[in-house]
C-alpha cells in the first residue's frame, strides 16, 4: 500500500452555520469508514463514491462496509 496518496473532501462545519473545511485523508484511511458515512460529507456524490472505490479497491481495499474487505 502507498500510504502517500492523498485525498481532499470537505467536511461540514457545525450545525451552527460555520462553513465547511478542507480534510486531508489516505486511501488506508478512508477504507475504515463506510460508503453511508462518505455520503455524509459535502461534495461526496455517485461520482466521487465510485472514483473512492476504484481507488481503493486499487489498493487491494474497500469501504468498511463491503463484504471482503482487507483489514489493515
Amino acid at each position: 500500500m502507498s500510504g502517500k496518496v492523498i485525498y481532499r473532501l470537505v467536511c461540514p462545519g457545525p450545525r451552527d452555520g460555520l462553513s465547511s473545511r478542507p480534510a486531508d485523508f489516505r486511501l488506508e484511511q478512508l477504507a475504515e469508514v463506510s460508503e453511508a458515512e462518505l455520503k455524509q460529507l459535502h461534495g461526496v456524490g455517485p461520482k466521487a463514491l465510485e472514483q473512492l472505490r476504484s481507488a481503493l479497491s486499487a489498493e487491494g481495499l474497500s469501504f468498511a462496509n463491503e463484504k471482503g474487505r482487507k483489514n489493515i
